[in-house]
C-alpha cells in the first residue's frame, strides 16, 4: 500500500475512534502520573485535569496558533498572534489578551500559497499558512504574501521586507531572537510541480523527484532592517522546509531534509555558515533506517530535542548537544506511539499532543492528550502528567495542535476543532 494512503486510512481510522472516544473522554475527570524508565513505566498518583480555556473568540471562523517552531505569544504574554478565516482568506490577527480587542495585521485577498505543506494553495499566490514567523520581543511578525516577504507591526505598520526569485516554493520560516535576521527555506518549484494547482498531496515522491533530478534548496537569511539578502546557501539534492535559528548564536541555523530516505541519518542538520553538520550519525542502536522529525531547539541554546521512532517499531524522545553532543535516546513504553509534536519549556520540561495512551482508551493513530513531559536526560528517565484532553480531530495540518509553553511557564497554548470550528486553547501547567 503506498505511503499516501497508508496515511490517509490511518488519519480515518484515528478520527473515527477519537470520535468514539469522545464521550468517554468529556467524564475522564483525573489520569496517573506515570513515570518512564528504559520503557517501562511505572505509575504514580492520580492528577486532576483541568477543562481548557477558550482564547479566541469568533465561533464562526477556524483560528488557530503560528507553526509550533515560532511563538505565537508576545514575550510580555499581552498579544497572541494567530491565523483566522474569518475574511473568507488566511490573514493574520492579533489580540490583546486582557482586553479582547483585535487588529488585522495582514491584508490578503487571494487565499492560501502553494507550499509546503499546504499543496493545494494556489502557485505564486495568497497568505503561505507555512510562513508566519513572530519575533516575541518586539511583537513584529514576518510572513509571505506571493513572492513578497512582509513585516508587520503591532502599529498597524505594513511593509514589504523583500521578493522572492521566481521558480521557487517556500516553507517553514523563522526569525532569529535577536530579531535582525528572518530565514527562509526555498526549493527549486520543480520539486512541487511549479505552476501547476494540485489537488492534494504530491503523488510522486518529492524527496525523490529532487534527488534525481538534482534540484536544490536554499537558506535565504534576510535583513530585517532592510530587507537585504545576507547569505543564500545552496543545499543540493535536498528538500528544506523547517529552519530554525539557535536561540543564542544567530549564524546557526537547524534546518532539515524533508520526506527523504533514511531519515535516521539525513533528518537534522546544523548550518554554521560555514560547514554543513548531520546531527544523527549511525552508532549505539540508531540506524537510517530508523525514523526521526520534529527536531527544535532548548530554550537555552544547549541542544536540539526530537523525536521519532526506531526501525524495529518503538518510538522514543532525543536531544543532542550543540556543539558536539552525542544523541541521548529515552525509548517510550510499548503501545505509545500516537503520532504528535513536542515543545520545550526548558531544557528538561516538554509539553507534548500525543504518544501518551492509558490503557483503558482505544487505539488510534492520534491521541486526544495533551501532557507534560519532564525529562531526566542524563538518567534516561520521563515523567509523563496529562494536563487536559485537546479532542482535536487531527483532520488537517491546522488541526494539529502544535502546543507551546508561555514564556512565563503559566499555560500551554494548543489548537483544536474540538467544537467543529479551529480555535486557540489554553490550560494552566501544575505549580
Amino acid at each position: 500500500m503506498p505511503r499516501s494512503l497508508r496515511r490517509k486510512v490511518s488519519r480515518l481510522l484515528g478520527e473515527a475512534i477519537s470520535f468514539i472516544q469522545r464521550p468517554y473522554l468529556r467524564r475522564v475527570r483525573s489520569l496517573p502520573r506515570i513515570r518512564v524508565r528504559s520503557g517501562a513505566p511505572v505509575v504514580g498518583a492520580s492528577v486532576e485535569l483541568l477543562p481548557p480555556e477558550r482564547v479566541t473568540a469568533d465561533r464562526k471562523a477556524n483560528e488557530q496558533l503560528l507553526y509550533f517552531t515560532t511563538p505565537s505569544l508576545f514575550l510580555d504574554e499581552t498579544h497572541l498572534v494567530f491565523l483566522s478565516d474569518r475574511t473568507g482568506d488566511p490573514n493574520l490577527f492579533l489580540r490583546n489578551l486582557s482586553s479582547g480587542r483585535e487588529q488585522q495585521l495582514s491584508d490578503n485577498r487571494g487565499g492560501t500559497l502553494k507550499s509546503y505543506v499546504y499543496f493545494t494553495g494556489s502557485p505564486y499566490r495568497g497568505l503561505g499558512m507555512a510562513s508566519p514567523s513572530l519575533h516575541a520581543e518586539s511583537g513584529t511578525v514576518y510572513y509571505i504574501q506571493g513572492r513578497e516577504i512582509l513585516q508587520a507591526r503591532p502599529s498597524g505598520e505594513r511593509k514589504i521586507l523583500a521578493t522572492l526569485p521566481a521558480d521557487q516554493m517556500t516553507a517553514y520560516t523563522h526569525v532569529s531572537m535577536d530579531g535582525t535576521r528572518l530565514c527562509v527555506p526555498t526549493v527549486d518549484a520543480r520539486a512541487l510541480d511549479g505552476h501547476k494547482r494540485l489537488r492534494g498531496q504530491p503523488t510522486y515522491g518529492v524527496a525523490r523527484r529532487v534527488r534525481q533530478e538534482n534540484l536544490f534548496s536554499y537558506l535565504r537569511v534576510y535583513s530585517t532592517a532592510d530587507g537585504r539578502e545576507l547569505a543564500c546557501e545552496a543545499i543540493p539534492q535536498s528538500w528544506v522546509t523547517h529552519v530554525q535559528f539557535s536561540p543564542v548564536n544567530p549564524d546557526w541555523i537547524l534546518y532539515n531534509h524533508e520526506w527523504g530516505r533514511h531519515s535516521g541519518v539525513r533528518r537534522m542538520w546544523l548550518w554554521d555558515g560555514r560547514r554543513h553538520t548531520p546531527l544523527r550519525t549511525e552508532a549505539d542502536g540508531r540506524d537510517r533506517r530508523d525514523w526521526v522529525c520534529h527536531e527544535f531547539w532548548s530554550p537555552d541554546g544547549d541542544s536540539v530535542h526530537y523525536h521519532g521512532r526506531y526501525e524495529d517499531g518503538l518510538d522514543f524522545i532525543g536531544s543532542i548537544r550543540i556543539p558536539g553532543g552525542k544523541p541521548v535516546e529515552i525509548p517510550l513504553p510499548d503501545g505509545w506511539n500516537q503520532y504528535g509534536h513536542y515543545h520545550a519549556a526548558t531544557s528538561h520540561s516538554l509539553v507534548t499532543d500525543g504518544y501518551y495512551r492509558p490503557s483503558r482508551t482505544a487505539g488510534a493513530l492520534y491521541g486526544p492528550w495533551l501532557s507534560l513531559v519532564d525529562v531526566d536526560w542524563g538518567d534516561r528517565q520521563i515523567t509523563w502528567t496529562p494536563l487536559t484532553a485537546h479532542l482535536t480531530s487531527w483532520r488537517s495540518q491546522d488541526a494539529h495542535p502544535h502546543p507551546r509553553i508561555d514564556h512565563s511557564g503559566r499555560n500551554a497554548y494548543f489548537t483544536s476543532d474540538r467544537d467543529g470550528k479551529r480555535a486557540v486553547y489554553r490550560v494552566a501547567l501544575p505549580r
